[in-house]
């Protein structure tokens, strides 16, 4: 359970450090624009629209992780195979960062998708534990 709750703590963090290459981008462009940092973001090309994607992704990739870590915690489904899950989900959330920021699009899209994978199966393992309720009949 350690793993999968560890993981579970890196990638919420993943989409705060994914902003850093973000602001980077926003104080090339003239200064970060605290005051309506949106905007200038909206405005950014290049590697600094592409930091916003990734920083975007990452959030995006985390709501679809956390039913699976959480739902084998809360089934008893931790193992092994669930564990190698997680921290594949992390190492693909990594890579595919890296991949965004440096326009590597074809290899992002295969770490993307073992990502999503990786968060699939994991809901699968929790589902697949808990037995349909009895129908009565």
């Amino acid at each position: 359970m350690y793993m999968i709750l560890l993981c579970l703590f890196i990638a919420t963090l993943l989409p705060i450090l994914a902003k850093a290459p973000l602001a980077l981008a926003q104080v090339r462009d003239g200064g970060y624009d605290n005051h309506h940092p949106r905007s200038q973001q909206a405005r950014l090309t290049g590697f600094g629209a592409r930091a916003k994607a990734g920083h975007e992704n990452a959030f995006e990739a985390l709501v679809l992780f956390t039913p699976g870590a959480l739902g084998v915690i809360a089934t008893d489904a931790v193992s092994m195979f669930t564990e190698t899950l997680a921290v594949g989900f992390v190492l693909a959330r990594v890579a595919y960062h890296i991949c965004y920021l440096l326009d590597w699009d074809k290899l992002r899209s295969l770490v993307w998708a073992t990502g999503f994978i990786c968060s699939l199966l994991l809901m699968w393992e929790a589902v697949s534990l808990v037995a349909l309720p009895d129908s009565g009949g």
